[in-house]
């Protein structure tokens, strides 16, 4: 296999296209690709869809500074504080241009990736019948039941063109360890037609090799592997970082204002060269907080034939 170790910046600028979509945040509230979602933001993508479950602020984030066309999403805001103030002003104001909105449950967003990853056009489903949701919707169709059952929906594929995820390890080539919450990112992975992993550190061959269970993203599936320590702050990283509850708050309340949102751009993503440089603005004293440090480790497993 070749060696796709890449930097953020080189691989967000081979792999993200204007008009792109992507999905992220697919792990709902932790593993959130912060750091490539400003690199993002840094290199001026525009016309991207958005596919997520629960994207906390990443969406909001991306939609302010103007990338977002469309989203595709269960739900647009800030875990922590409430709204997503850069989603409603897109929405209700047009600023800083309109966007649409392809509305699902979490479920659907799931269904539509699995329907992608399998190949498939569609998957039925009972879940949303009679709901809001589904009502005239693009991509959610009734269907009948060809065995004589009760009606059901058809959610069609959601294929993206680049799935973004950050996991605890990887090797040189991509094959990616991953644990705790998945969420959706193993669908998201196989929906998409190329995919971008970020990842607390690059191990040797061997480390991943000797866990071959826990190797959740093959390589071959990966077009660029990137190290980044710290790449899904504030988001949580079992076994790497705390959620920075902070962080959340503070965006949430400077977010509420065009100004503030502007003012936050400017400190936090324009105005920061690279991941190392947000971690040294972050300054010690929170890194200190937000590292994990106890271990609760897993029993060890013996893969002898």
């Amino acid at each position: 296999m070749s060696d796709k170790r890449q930097s953020l910046g080189d691989a967000i600028a081979a792999h993200v296209h204007d008009a792109d979509a992507i999905a992220l945040g697919l792990a709902l509230e932790s593993g959130i690709p912060f750091a490539a979602v400003h690199e993002l933001i840094r290199q001026r993508r525009r016309d991207l869809t958005l596919i997520g479950p629960i994207s906390d602020m990443a969406f909001d984030q991306l939609i302010g500074a103007g990338c977002v066309t469309r989203v595709i999403a269960a739900w647009v805001g800030n875990v922590a504080g409430g709204s997503g103030y850069c989603f409603r002003r897109a929405l209700e104001q047009g600023i800083p241009h309109p966007i649409t909105v392809e509305e699902h449950s979490n479920f659907t967003v799931g269904l539509g990736l699995k329907a992608a990853a399998m190949g498939v056009p569609y998957l039925p489903t009972l879940t949303g019948i009679g709901s809001d949701i589904v009502r005239d919707h693009p991509r959610i169709r009734p269907q009948d039941d060809p065995f004589g059952g009760p009606p059901l929906l058809a959610v069609g594929a959601i294929r993206p063109d680049v799935t973004i995820v950050h996991t605890q390890r990887a090797d040189r080539h991509g094959n990616a360890h991953l644990w705790g919450n998945l969420g959706l990112t193993l669908e998201g992975v196989y929906a998409a037609r190329r995919t971008i992993v970020t990842c607390e550190e690059i191990v040797a061959d061997e480390v991943i090799r000797s866990d071959p269970n826990r190797t959740v993203i093959p390589g071959l599936l990966v077009d660029a592997v990137v190290e980044v320590p710290g790449g899904a702050l504030p988001a949580s990283v079992q076994g790497y970082w705390r959620r920075d509850f902070e962080t959340f708050l503070g965006y949430h309340g400077r977010s509420r204002t065009l100004e503030g949102y502007r003012a936050w751009l400017d400190e936090w993503v324009l105005g920061i060269a690279s991941r190392d440089a947000y971690l040294a603005h972050l300054g010690q004293p929170a890194l200190d907080r937000l590292r994990v440090r106890d271990q609760r480790l897993a029993a060890a497993a013996n893969f002898a034939p």
